[in-house]
């Protein structure tokens, strides 16, 4: 029996990409999982392909979603023992085009989502002694010319990371970040709002900087995310892992 087995996980944005292969992880190794999106189907075929899972239509960037979130797990399950804050916002954003409003999205989403889901959690989380996981990017720690605001906003995350488990490491809540690289998914046409066209050239260019040579898939950065949350590792607590093929060292 997986040590996962009846524990309770919430992963926003966890319709796609690396949210849905983590939450598709979590619920065959015998959690209960609630995933979050904005959109009806993606969330309801995301559901629809294991019992365990639950989809909920919730924005992580609004704080009245961030309660209801939690609310629906602990009515649910009547407990919560791990939060994956995998919702992100991006974009291609020079500063010659930045805007106030496009700005203030990539942080809500990216920033101000995670802690007020965080906040709404946290007595759930501490009485169960649970974990909190942020999904960061190679970006976070790596600058990339046109990603200022994205990558600033994952930079943030991951120093929010290291002083939550400082201050929650007595109350026996470990919180930890995994900086994911460039994987296979539908990312860069949707949150990023490129062309397929410019995509395919950003994924070429991509492979060539990355050592291994090659982008990842959401199935290698989801098992780190299910390994952090596995009792096994309650000695990790405050670290940012790099799941990038190497990126981070190009």
């Amino acid at each position: 029996m997986s040590r996962l087995n009846d524990k309770v996980v919430i992963v926003t944005g966890g319709s796609s990409g690396i949210g849905r292969a983590a939450a598709l992880t979590f619920a065959r190794q015998g959690a209960k999982t609630i995933i979050t999106g904005r959109r009806v189907a993606p969330i309801e075929a995301a559901a629809a392909a294991h019992p365990n899972l639950i989809g909920l239509v919730a924005d992580a960037a609004l704080p009245d979603d961030a309660v209801r979130t939690v609310a629906r797990a602990i009515d649910s399950w009547g407990r919560l023992d791990v939060l994956v804050n995998n919702a992100g916002a991006g974009a291609m954003l020079p500063l010659a085009e930045a805007t106030a409003d496009r700005i203030a999205h990539i942080l809500a989403v990216n920033v101000l989502g995670p802690s007020l889901l965080a906040r709404a959690a946290l007595p759930y989380l501490m009485a169960t002694k649970g974990t909190i996981i942020n999904i960061s990017s190679t970006f976070g720690h790596k600058p990339a010319a046109g990603l200022s605001h994205y990558a600033a906003s994952k930079s943030a995350l991951e120093h929010l990371t290291r002083c939550w488990a400082l201050e929650l490491a007595p109350h026996g809540v470990r919180v930890n970040a995994i900086a994911a690289g460039p994987t296979e998914s539908a990312a860069l046409t949707g949150m990023m709002g490129l062309t397929p066209e410019r995509a395919a050239v950003i994924k070429e260019q991509e492979r060539e900087r990355i050592p291994l040579k090659r982008r990842g898939n959401p199935d290698e950065v989801a098992r780190w995310i299910v390994s952090l949350a596995d009792p096994a590792s309650t000695w990790v607590t405050g670290q940012v892992i790099a799941v990038d093929g190497g990126l981070g060292l190009a």
